[in-house]
């Protein structure tokens, strides 16, 4: 019983993560695309790397930490 509900944490914790992430992401990417001028529809492409790479990071920290801290009682 308590694994799953780790298990819970751990998958809300990346899915949170990667949604904070993904919107971080996105509007630093726009931001990037249009300041260093990125022709055409490579802005697109530019953007969503930006997007899936700051997605990833942001879920892997966040499910880290839920990890960390599924063990603790306080």
């Amino acid at each position: 019983m308590a694994r799953d509900g780790c298990l819970a944490r751990v998958t809300a914790g990346v899915a949170v993560g990667g949604a904070v992430g993904g919107a971080v992401g996105a509007v630093y990417g726009t931001y990037e695309a249009i300041r260093y001028k990125v022709p055409g529809l490579l802005k697109i492409r530019y953007i969503g790397q930006t997007t899936l790479g700051s997605a990833a990071v942001f879920g892997l920290f966040l499910g880290a930490g839920s990890l960390i801290h599924c063990g603790k009682s306080y």
